[in-house]
């Protein structure tokens, strides 16, 4: 028995044993609930094939835009590229960049977000709050 029809019919098992149903009702239940199963299934075995064709193929330089960064491994669109989804694709940071051709401090950051990040920690001036902290510290 396939398996569309075996989990079909679980879920009318389950659905009568809340509530009272005929047999014709059951019977079209199943039948529905497994074709509804099987379309989804193919559906996602679809999107998957097409998700691998659309792999982007593009310049690792050109996918760093002004408010987005796009995974070169799967074409998806962030303001930051995460340690979560590289994980994902079963890498880290570093071999993402070496895998990629791009250089050992890029950032995987969209450049709005890196020019905000520059400028508030030009902002927080933490150099000059460091070296008061060393002039009052006693040797």
């Amino acid at each position: 028995m396939e398996d569309y029809l075996k989990h079909a019919i679980e879920l009318v098992k389950a659905q009568a044993s809340v509530r009272i149903m005929q047999e014709d009702e059951m019977e079209q239940m199943i039948a529905s609930l497994a074709g509804k199963l099987k379309k989804l299934d193919c559906t996602e075995e679809v999107e998957e094939v097409c998700a691998v064709a659309e792999a982007p193929v593009q310049d690792a330089k050109r996918s760093i835009k002004e408010k987005s960064i796009v995974c070169l491994e799967c074409g998806k669109t962030f303001k930051v590229i995460t340690k979560k989804h590289l994980a994902l694709h079963g890498l880290d940071a570093v071999s993402y960049r070496e895998k990629w051709g791009l250089k050992k401090g890029t950032p995987l950051t969209c450049k709005e977000l890196q020019r905000a990040r520059r400028q508030k920690m030009k902002d927080m001036k933490l150099w000059e709050k460091r070296a008061l902290a060393r002039k009052g510290m006693p040797k």
